[in-house]
């Protein structure tokens, strides 16, 4: 099993986006020119503070039962859900992106009373762009498999969601060796930095 290091991702993420995760709906909230452009300025800066840096590794599977799933290297993923969506793959690949500790600190001073607005704007633009990350390395690993007539599953799955536990980031954690990108992980299984996530996806033929 490789693990593959990304120091460097760049990402593009419209504003529309980032607009939307602050609750403004398009064409119906209505801002004025200095808000817009307060907005824009925020965006800029949280921009500037994000330390884009990822990792995936792709495991291969040995079965998938009803409520597990085996992977080599003695991994067991416990979900049905997840084993549903793993049906019909070959292979897991698991992945995490951070943000950085930058971002994170600015985050945490303006949320302190020192500009709450700009740091709910740097908490906004910070989601979007470790979602868009690990979209990015979905697109990677896309882009090698095609000559292999194979491809990654369109959506992924992230520990916390539905029955696959927390318990599992421990998991990927340890796989992805993420104490390297400078994550680290709380006893209740929470990663820091704070916008630092992980996904898992799986690798599949595509049919003729």
């Amino acid at each position: 099993m490789k693990v593959n290091f990304f120091s460097q991702i760049s990402v593009v993420v419209s504003e529309q986006l980032i607009y939307a995760r602050l609750g403004y709906a398009k064409g119906k909230t209505q801002l004025a020119r200095a808000q817009k452009d307060e907005i824009k300025s925020y965006i800029a800066q949280a921009m500037s503070l994000i330390d884009l840096q990822g990792v995936e590794a792709r495991i291969g599977i040995k079965n998938i039962g009803s409520a597990d799933i085996a992977l080599d290297e003695n991994i067991i993923l416990k979900s049905a859900s997840l084993a549903k969506f793993l049906k019909g793959c070959s292979e897991v690949i698991f992945m995490a992106v951070t943000a950085g500790k930058p971002i994170v600190r600015a985050i945490e001073n303006n949320s302190k009373g020192e500009n709450v607005y700009a740091a709910v704007i740097f908490d906004a633009v910070a989601s979007e762009i470790t979602d868009a990350g690990l979209g990015w390395i979905m697109q990677y690993i896309n882009r090698q498999l095609r000559r292999q007539n194979r491809c990654v599953t369109s959506a992924r799955f992230s520990a916390g969601y539905g029955d696959f536990s927390l318990e599992n980031q421990r998991i990927i954690w340890q796989v992805l060796r993420l104490k390297e990108l400078g994550i680290d992980l709380t006893q209740s299984n929470m990663l820091v930095p704070e916008k630092s996530v992980t996904a898992v996806a799986g690798i599949k033929q595509i049919l003729a």
